[in-house]
């Protein structure tokens, strides 16, 4: 009988686009005996799994988790045991935002080995992809990435710290929040910085709207701009106008 070595790999899949993998994490998919995915992975990846692959969807839609993090990390385990190599496919970085940290210190209580192939985080990929360079000599010398909800459900400590720097903000499921950031900003008399709501972003569906502090609420609302979105806010969104121009350009020619 072969017994397969249990194994965890947690992936990151990416910003959105199917292109932006990388190598090493497509070597990882095919030779997963069992993938356990998100919702805010592209499904197209899937298809470099092996036939015989046990593909489960563990994310959230519609408000809705088809499993909690505690039976996510217990599938994970029962799963390496059983049928060997698990990989974990996260949208984005891992480490960023994405409990994989928390999966990997679960899964070492139990004995099974861990590796981790990084992703390419949406929190640079999404601006980059509307020509917004989070940084940038004269405009920003620093960023912050921020996630807009906590533990408690509660907006980032971090976001008001950050709104008192000259840095770019980037700030990850806040869309909920945007009122409060909107605010916070506001109060330190920010209300004329650029800000960009980025939906969907790297994908064929990809929608922005551009503003300031004091009109991105409404123009948020005229667009029907919602999760899965990333806010940006910095004088680098002014880039966009030149940067956007050519990545058009460069688009057009792949």
């Amino acid at each position: 009988m072969n017994v397969k070595t249990p194994k965890l790999t947690v992936v990151g899949a990416g910003p959105g686009d199917e292109d932006l993998i990388t190598l090493k994490a497509i070597k990882a998919i095919e030779s997963a005996n069992v993938i356990l995915y998100d919702a805010l992975i592209n499904e197209a990846l899937l298809k470099y799994a092996s036939e015989e692959a046990e593909l489960i969807f563990v994310g959230k839609r519609k408000g809705c988790y088809a499993f909690q993090q505690e039976q996510i990390n217990e599938l994970i385990v029962a799963k390496a045991k059983t049928k060997g190599h698990v990989v974990r496919l996260k949208g984005g970085d891992p480490f960023i935002f994405g409990r994989g940290a928390e999966e990997i210190d679960y899964v070492r209580l139990h004995g099974i080995e861990t590796y981790v192939v990084p992703g390419i985080s949406s929190s640079i990929a999404v601006p980059a992809y509307q020509g917004i360079p989070l940084t940038k000599r004269g405009a920003s010398e620093s960023f912050w990435v921020i996630t807009g909800t906590t533990k408690k459900h509660q907006l980032s400590g971090d976001v008001a710290l950050a709104a008192k720097s000259s840095a770019t903000v980037v700030i990850l499921m806040g869309m909920s929040k945007l009122g409060e950031i909107v605010k916070i900003f506001s109060n330190e008399n920010k209300q004329d910085v650029a800000v960009a709501v980025i939906q969907n972003g790297t994908r064929a569906n990809e929608n922005v709207g551009i503003g300031t502090i004091e009109t991105i609420e409404s123009i948020v609302e005229n667009k029907q701009l919602a999760n899965p979105a990333i806010i940006v806010i910095g004088d680098v969104v002014k880039e966009r106008a030149v940067l956007g121009s050519i990545y058009e350009e460069v688009k057009a020619n792949l």
